[in-house]
């Protein structure tokens, strides 16, 4: 990725490589199938790496702070669009794959099951929904890396919680989600989870 696009708000020296690695464990559980379809990306960030580096016929990223000229790409759709805070624009079943890398810990509690729901309507029938997110014991070492600029201070201080494994699991299944996958990634700093509507 170039060195030139901030992927997040403030600046961080493992941003952009740590961006990468979640757009691989995402791409990872993708099918050839899913991809000749829509992606929406939830959070997609201030520069919206994931979404200009995978390949699908359409692609759509939400996140209040992206820059909507960041990347010049036909298939590539941005809206400025908080979605905790709203209904998606989107209609029902639209998306075959949606996903959430680094965001889940930066929504608040109450507004989880909202923003889950949201992400169901969206999703078609056998879509597949993607979320990386910090494991909980990971807390102090981010703080202690923003502390000394390897990753964006603004980021870590929103961070609203900080669930393990298990409870982000029981989190999706009471939204309705059931089929449900999950596991450690990064030397097991890191959370993945594929649900699939």
């Amino acid at each position: 990725m170039s060195n030139t696009h901030n992927v997040t708000r403030g600046k961080g020296l493992l941003e952009n490589f740590l961006a990468v690695q979640r757009a691989n464990k995402a791409n990872s559980f993708i099918s050839k199938k899913q991809r000749k379809g829509r992606a929406l990306d939830i959070g997609c960030g201030f520069y919206p790496y994931f979404l200009s580096s995978t390949k699908f016929e359409e692609k759509y990223g939400i996140d209040p702070i992206v820059s909507i000229d960041s990347v010049k790409n036909q298939n590539l759709h941005l809206s400025q669009t908080d979605v905790s805070n709203g209904k998606l624009i989107f209609k029902d079943n639209y998306f075959d794959v949606a996903t959430m890398l680094a965001v889940f810990e930066h929504i608040e509690y109450v507004r989880l099951n909202f923003v889950l729901a949201e992400i169901k309507r969206v999703l078609k029938e056998d879509g597949i929904f993607i979320i990386t997110t910090p494991a909980p014991w990971s807390d102090k070492l981010l703080h202690f890396m923003a502390l000394f600029g390897l990753i964006s201070k603004e980021e870590i201080h929103e961070h609203k919680h900080h669930y393990d494994r298990i409870s982000i699991e029981k989190i999706l299944m009471t939204a309705g989600f059931k089929k449900i996958k999950s596991g450690y990634f990064e030397l097991g700093l890191n959370l993945w989870f594929t649900v699939i509507k």
